[in-house]
């Protein structure tokens, strides 16, 4: 890969990087991914998703607090990929911190959920997030959350 070139992280590797899996997995894939200093996930809204038969029936709405845990998501696979040295790690919501939301997300939307670095200290992690479909912001958030090994866990 050149060096000016962003990497990217495919389903079968989130399924490495990440606890989740389905319905909770709410990730396709991650592009743009500079190290743990930014990514762009992509999330392919679907109708059949088990959400949207209550939220809302005749309406369907992507619930906002499923958009942030996406980017919440696609911000804990660039730490768990460039931090965790060959061994599983956990990554740990901590905060969700200036959540705004702009726009509904429907099914057969592609919502692509920006992440930028802000901050690290040790273990913890602070991102600007945003979740864009098209060229609208659907949402924004700033995201805080903390590594572990999974052997750490209380």
């Amino acid at each position: 890969m050149a060096e000016d070139q962003l990497d990217l992280i495919e389903i079968k590797e989130l399924f490495k990087l990440l606890p989740h899996r389905y319905p909770f997995l709410l990730l396709d894939k991650i592009i743009n991914v500079d190290k743990d200093s930014s990514a762009t996930g992509i999330k392919n809204v679907t109708f059949n998703e088990p959400h949207f038969g209550g939220h809302f029936p005749g309406d369907p709405i992507m619930p906002g607090v499923l958009i942030v845990e996406a980017m919440a998501q696609t911000a804990g696979a660039i730490c768990a990929r460039e931090h965790s040295q060959g061994k599983r790690k956990l990554v740990y919501f901590m905060t969700i911190d200036g959540a705004k939301f702009r726009r509904p997300v429907v099914p057969g939307d592609v919502l692509e959920l920006r992440v930028v670095k802000q901050k690290q200290r040790k273990s913890i992690f602070k991102y600007q997030c945003e979740a864009w479909v098209g060229d609208e912001k659907a949402a924004e958030a700033d995201i805080g959350a903390m590594m572990i090994d999974p052997e750490e866990r209380v």
